[in-house]
């Protein structure tokens, strides 16, 4: 519950420090007073928008600390948690806003900065504000179906029907971008079974293009290599008048008989003899390459033409002949990812369908909750409204359902809200059939039924009862005293009656020295609240009659 606010430099207030109280606390003053101005303070610290006109002026900045306890409010704990945002004292949570005069805003939970997304997710937990206007919210098919689910307590269906709802949209666009872009695979599918085929086909095995450029070399010199090593053999071995073997055989045996005469010659013969070695390996080794070598016809056409063949592919292709074996695997693996996405689009289609059904069934159990609460919402709203001087009005909630209908994250609901304000009058929408007043009445006891049904344990008014007075405003002080008894009710209001019902009433007043405007609140002791209250009925000028009129009032407590 909201235990203290307190508010510097904001608007026409100066200083304010407020206590607030269990119970229903009325805020009651005269017109112009600013009896909102707590509220609209407030609202900063549940992440309203701030501008630079709320800063005093002649102020350099506006200041507004709001301290809640939230002693019996797991779910606040949890989310203070869950963002590491705890207070020191576990029961404790402080939000405060700073606005400087050119109209930056700092926000700060528990002593940490926070962006004001925090300040609203946070505000949930905390507090509520129904605002003046409000009724007219109600004319609008969404927040008839908001309040319903909100009296209704639906938050855990309403998520598992948005679950529903958002995979279901992931499959959907997943569906709609396969088969968007379905002609284009198709196209590119044909090219590439073409283009695979081809190279199929050809088969080109890995590291082959290097084996086989080297043989479409060798095999086209062939015959100048059978040429070259025939007449390299005869000169260094086959020749019988001279050969290389034979001359550096020759100078070895005239070298070694001279070694003797002089021993330099000894590393000059002992090189020659390793150079007739060589040759004469080299001979053997060349005879042997001789006795290998074939010119086979057959063979070089098929060399040449795989060879050439392969070339044309790789240009064909725009890649190098070393890279058309890759290449080919590259397309392959495409071609086989396009048949998956074709495969993919039937398997999502099924998925998608499946996914629907799963989300009509969430949307029809959310439909029949709403049904249910509809039906009870209805018999209270119009028993209140019997109270309100409406007592031959009919009210009641149509909940339609249509599976057929486009996919919402609210589910397939339309919700709609009619009333008939006067026997034999058909029923109908409300802003077709309501008054002003009427609708006044309606909205009130629509927003207290609702509200009694929440969680959330501080709930504000703010001037709601615009539009009613007399018999019908008792009702409303004491709809508002009622749930009072469960939450914390602070009510902003004009009547009487309805402040009178309050446990604790506080009083607002503005100040001028035609210089500079204050305002300040002040809570009221029991003397003082009759005054305010025969102030209420008779007017600034306290009669009387007006002030045991007050006391009468206060008595119904």
């Amino acid at each position: 519950m909201l235990i203290h606010l307190s508010v510097r430099q904001f608007a026409i207030v100066k200083s304010l420090d407020i206590e607030f109280k269990q119970g229903m606390t009325a805020i009651t003053g005269e017109t112009g007073a600013g009896k909102s101005i707590a509220i609209d303070a407030l609202g900063l610290c549940l992440g309203d928008r701030a501008e630079a006109s709320m800063v005093r002026p002649g102020a350099d900045k506006a200041e507004v600390t709001a301290e809640f306890s939230v002693a019996d409010l797991p779910g606040a704990q949890k989310w203070l948690e869950h963002h590491e945002l705890q207070s020191d004292e576990p029961d404790e949570c402080i939000i405060r806003r700073v606005i400087s005069a050119e109209g930056r805003s700092r926000a700060f939970i528990n002593g940490a900065p926070a962006p004001l997304q925090l300040l609203k997710a946070l505000g949930q937990h905390l507090i509520s504000i129904h605002g003046q206007h409000a009724h007219h919210q109600l004319l609008k098919a969404d927040n008839q179906r908001v309040l319903l689910d909100q009296y209704g307590g639906l938050s855990k269906q309403q998520e598992q029907v948005k679950t529903h709802f958002t995979a279901l949209g992931s499959l959907k666009k997943r569906f709609n971008e396969l088969q968007a872009s379905q002609s284009q695979r198709q196209a590119r599918r044909q090219l590439l079974e073409y283009q695979v085929s081809e190279l199929d086909d050809f088969a080109l095995q890995p590291n082959e293009f290097g084996e086989l450029e080297s043989e479409y070399k060798r095999v086209n010199n062939a015959q100048v290599l059978l040429e070259q090593s025939q007449l390299s053999f005869y000169q260094l071995y086959a020749d019988e008048e001279v050969n290389a073997l034979s001359l550096v055989q020759n100078s070895i045996d005239k070298l070694s008989d001279l070694q003797d005469s002089d021993p330099a010659l000894t590393p000059i013969v002992t090189m020659l003899q390793d150079a007739s070695i060589q040759i004469n390996e080299a001979a053997v080794e060349l005879r042997s390459y001789l006795d290998d070598l074939e010119i086979d016809p057959f063979r070089m056409q098929q060399v040449e033409q795989r060879f050439n063949t392969c070339m044309d592919l790789a240009r064909k292709h725009h890649v190098a002949p070393e890279q058309l074996y890759d290449y080919h695997q590259t397309l392959a693996e495409e071609f086989k990812n396009l048949q998956q996405d074709d495969d993919l689009l039937d398997n999502i289609e099924a998925e998608l369908q499946q996914a629907r059904q799963q989300y009509v069934q969430s949307a029809r159990m959310l439909s029949e909750a709403r049904r249910k609460h509809a039906a009870r919402l209805s018999k209270q709203v119009e028993s209140q409204i019997h109270k309100m001087n409406m007592s031959q009005a009919r009210f009641e909630i149509s909940v339609l359902f249509d599976e057929h209908a486009e996919a919402q994250a609210n589910g397939l609901d339309e919700v709609d809200f009619t009333v008939s304000t006067n026997p034999g009058l058909p029923m109908d929408s409300l802003d077709k059939v309501a008054s002003g007043g009427e609708l006044s009445r309606i909205g009130l006891a629509i927003q207290v039924l609702s509200s009694a049904s929440q969680s959330v344990p501080s709930m504000i008014f703010d001037e709601v009862d615009t539009g009613i007075s007399g018999p019908t405003a008792s009702v409303v002080g004491s709809l508002l005293r009622q749930l009072g008894e469960s939450s914390q009710v602070i009510c902003v209001t004009h009547l009487p009656q309805v402040a009178a019902r309050a446990n604790n009433q506080m009083f607002v007043a503005k100040f001028s020295d035609k210089q500079t405007t204050e305002t300040s609140m002040i809570e009221l002791d029991e003397e003082e609240r009759i005054n305010e209250l025969a102030r209420l009925l008779a007017g600034d000028t306290l009669t009387e009659s007006a002030i045991a009129n007050a006391k009468e009032l206060l008595k119904l407590n």
